[in-house]
């Protein structure tokens, strides 16, 4: 199976209403070729899971939000971009704002098939509103349920042509984790090289995980 596309293509498996997971650590290791053709292609209604919803003035999913392509955001910090902050208080943007450490293992836990976890973040906060509750040694600790995005959308420094992928550094971030919950992965990779020259010890997703492989630039 031929796995490379154009970014065009891999952007039309995405329908309205779609879970979209974009990784990255604000810009750093943003998926910014996959956004730009997203940003080209006609949808809405989507629920959008990252970090974080890109700069002010259309950067990175920035651009998606000023679209009004997004209903629906589900991450930590919101507030590196304004415009994510008057969306919010016009009523344009739902933001269901999670602990990061809660988000990484959501989306953990949607890639390994767990159906919830217990976690002390967040209890006696606003944050575990109409959530379940349960004393453990004493303590109080909130369920968290995984996150099973429909779509995601990751950025990596190599892929072979199976779609084996290394990252760079810390723009590794949340990428992992999302490319094994969500449904169908589209990768946005720097550099494509053949299969076997990737260093086995480096590998961080295997290719089982990746659906589509997109050739971008070394942002």
């Amino acid at each position: 199976m031929n796995k490379i596309v154009s970014a065009k293509e891999a952007i039309s498996h995405i329908k309205d209403g779609q879970t979209i997971a974009v990784g990255g650590f604000g810009l750093v290791g943003c998926p910014l070729g996959l956004l730009e053709a997203l940003g080209n292609h006609n949808v809405r209604d989507l629920t959008v899971i990252s970090n974080n919803l890109g700069e002010p003035g259309g950067r990175g999913l920035g651009k998606i939000l000023l679209q009004n392509k997004i209903a629906k955001a589900i991450g930590s910090y919101f507030t590196s971009n304004i415009d994510a902050v008057h969306y919010v208080n016009e009523g344009r943007l739902e933001v269901e704002l999670v602990p990061q450490g809660t988000l990484a293992e959501r989306l953990r836990a949607g890639g390994a098939g767990i159906g919830g976890f217990y976690t002390k973040t967040a209890a006696g906060t606003l944050l575990a509103e109409n959530k379940e509750t349960r004393i453990l040694n004493g303590e109080e600790y909130i369920f968290e349920l995984p996150l099973i995005p429909d779509v995601a959308l990751i950025k990596a420094k190599k892929a072979d042509k199976l779609g084996n992928l290394v990252f760079s550094k810390t723009a590794r971030n949340f990428n992992p984790d999302m490319a094994k919950a969500a449904k169908l992965t589209i990768v946005e990779a720097e550099d494509i090289v053949e299969v076997g020259e990737l260093d086995p010890e480096h590998i961080v997703v295997p290719h089982l995980f990746v659906d589509l492989i997109v050739k971008g630039g070394n942002e």
